[in-house]
């Protein structure tokens, strides 16, 4: 999310700004396992809650949906993330191919439907086949007569991690079923899973439950499955966002519910969560320093391209980009260390060398100086022009930064303070002005946390970026007109005057994601894109129809009352007569004539020197060159101002 320049060909990225340094810190890659279970009550569809919608998938069914649809999302937000799927209590065995098995372990009743790696197209079509095909997934999810050891399919699961996924930053196991107490009358049992989670845990692996619960059982974790898993949160800040946001399997919840508000963000098609900076130094005060990171919370979403791709040979191949500069008079190839940096200056190039290029754009090391405070009122909302920067402590450089950054924040915060900040984020940056804004943590009804308690780095505007408004006169609306345009918008504001993002995905981008998944699937192509942003006309017309209708005849009622105020105070002006329109118009060719031909040596001089020939008109270009014998046949503009100013440099 810290990616703000377009995609260039290696070779082709700009030096005048250091880029993003990603050595510093993990790469958010994600390996996600889905681990479902097999059996008769898995294999048994619910009864219907709804007498209109009486058919309802088996737990098994909607795990693997659940898991199709995720698939689907990790190959375009997260083309780098792995994805497996393990099913256990089949009557069939299948496991990793022998050679890539560790001295060829069996793992019987355990079948691996999608190993552990970046999802292919032909894994997508494999499990799209089991969901949709009825035939072959009645083959396959047969259930085994033998009950299957938990700790062996924990173990299984440690092999696909280490073999697959080694140095992830992120690696979770999701447990679908709906059986609390696997291995009731054995201890033995119990206490080896125990020991195989406490491995998964200590691999770096989270495991999550989500728990099945039927009409007549109500799933308890206290049997078994406290002592399997770890409620614990990622510390690396790093790692990636929680795909299920903010609910959490819980003792209560139903895991297919779960399930779908794990995939309820889907259609959003999330985007890695990464630093824009890491642990740049914040000086308070002179001596007084500590470390923070800062993110880009808020940035718009737009399809990413990472590789060019020819499609003109049999098949699609990823096209490798080369860049070579090329001499325009011979054609010859140009090294780059023959390529200089120059500015022209009194009609020469003044060459600089990269080690003076490199001075001239130094304005300091990258970091955050506090140079004043000011009231948060005096901030105007104008001044917000570019994206904020959410800026968060870190411990990495200077221990206690935590707590120096939480009681400025909380002291700015109760005294509605805001810093003035100097601002530069990377090397070879340039440096703003930037206000320091405290932030409040903001929390859901249910205690979620959205946005956490930091500060925000908001770049000031520089005098050059600010312009005049143009001058406008302001018509108000009488005060009966006002009251009843309230009435409508208070019948349209959305659910508790709030307006949530991730309800509306950008339907452009939805577009483009549903071709690529054709294109990549083989699909028919779809005829139109689901756009949730189109206003629902019929529920807007039943809530403030009527009260359009009245806000109409009011606006006629007031249109009529000012046409008889101001009927009076209206004057027509007067036509011209054709003969003094004639003279008028020849008045303005013969000024503008003489205006356009009527430039002596000192004007020319003048513009020469303040770089402003450009906006001569031609035919005083043109008129000025003849006077001093010229050439100008054929010349554009473009070629006259070179010609006036080759005459200006000779002298």
């Amino acid at each position: 999310m810290a990616e703000e320049q377009k995609w260039k060909p290696p070779g082709e990225e700009d030096e005048e700004e250091e880029e993003l340094d990603e050595t510093a810190y993990k790469s958010a890659k994600d390996a996600t396992l889905f681990v479902i279970e097999v059996s008769p009550s898995m294999l048994t569809a619910p009864p219907p809650v709804d007498t209109k919608k009486p058919e309802r998938d088996t737990p098994t069914s909607a795990a693997l949906k659940c898991a199709y649809a995720l698939m689907q999302q990790r190959i375009i937000s997260n083309p780098n993330d792995m994805m497996g799927v393990l099913l256990y209590g089949t009557e069939q065995t299948k496991f990793q191919e022998e050679e890539q098995a560790r001295g060829g372990l069996a793992y019987p009743h355990c079948y691996l439907l999608a190993d552990l790696d970046i999802p292919a197209a032909e894994d997508v079509k494999a499990l799209k086949s089991l969901v949709e095909d009825e035939e072959s997934s009645k083959k396959l999810l047969v259930p085994s007569k033998k009950r299957v050891s938990m700790a062996n399919i924990l173990f299984c699961a440690n092999q696909i991690f280490t073999t697959r996924a080694p140095n992830f930053s992120s690696r979770r196991l999701f447990i679908v079923t709906d059986e609390d107490d696997p291995h009731a009358n054995d201890k033995a049992l119990k206490s080896s899973a125990a020991v195989r989670a406490k491995d998964l845990y200590d691999l770096g692996v989270t495991i999550e439950l989500f728990p099945i619960s039927g009409p007549d059982h109500e799933f308890d974790r206290s049997k078994f499955y406290d002592d399997i898993i770890y409620n614990v949160l990622p510390t690396d800040p790093e790692a990636p966002a929680p795909i299920s946001g903010a609910t959490a399997p819980t003792s209560t919840s139903d895991g297919i519910s779960l399930l779908t508000s794990l995939l309820s963000s889907i259609n959003s098609k999330a985007v890695a969560k990464r630093a824009l900076f890491s642990s740049i130094p914040f000086e308070l005060g002179p001596g007084f320093i500590i470390s923070v990171k800062g993110y880009i919370i808020f940035k718009r979403q737009v399809p990413k391209r990472s590789c060019y791709v020819w499609l003109e040979g049999e098949k699609p191949q990823i096209a490798t980009g080369v860049t070579t500069q090329i001499a325009d008079d011979s054609s010859r190839i140009v090294e780059k260390v023959e390529i200089k940096k120059a500015y022209k200056f009194g009609g020469e190039q003044i060459t600089f060398t990269p080690e003076e290029v490199s001075q001239l754009r130094h304005f300091g090391d990258p970091g955050i100086r506090i140079i004043g405070f000011k009231p948060l009122s005096m901030l105007p909302i104008w001044a917000n022009f570019k994206p904020s920067t959410f800026v968060y402590p870190s411990e990495d450089d200077y221990v206690g930064s935590t707590r120096v950054f939480s009681a400025l924040q909380q002291k700015l915060l109760r005294d509605q303070k805001m810093g003035l900040a100097w601002f530069i984020p990377r090397k070879n940056a340039s440096p703003v002005i930037a206000a320091v804004i405290p932030g409040a943590e903001k929390r859901t009804e249910n205690g979620a946390q959205i946005v956490p308690p930091g500060m925000w780095l908001c770049p000031l505007p520089f005098a050059d970026d600010i312009r005049q408004n143009p001058e406008t006169r302001l018509i108000r609306a009488p005060e009966p007109l006002i009251d009843r345009m309230r009435e409508i918008v208070q019948q349209l504001q959305l659910p508790k005057a709030q307006y949530d993002p991730q309800k509306y995905p950008n339907p452009a981008l939805q577009w483009h994601y549903r071709i690529l998944q054709a294109m990549a699937l083989e699909e028919d192509l779809p005829e139109k894109p689901e756009d949730k942003t189109v206003p629902k006309y019929r529920q807007i017309d039943k809530r403030a129809g009527p009260y359009t209708i009245d806000w109409g005849h009011e606006l006629h009622k007031q249109d009529q009352m000012w046409k008889q105020d101001n009927e009076n105070t209206a004057t027509i002006p007067a036509k011209r007569s054709a003969q003094e329109s004639l003279t008028m118009r020849d008045s303005k060719k013969s000024k503008s004539t003489e205006a356009d031909t009527g430039v002596d040596d000192a004007q020319m001089k003048k513009a020469f020197d303040k770089q402003t020939l450009s906006k001569m008109t031609v035919a005083q270009l043109k008129s000025w060159l003849q006077g001093k014998g010229i050439s100008i046949t054929g010349k554009k503009k473009g070629e006259l101002v070179e010609s006036v100013e080759e005459h200006f440099e000779k002298k």
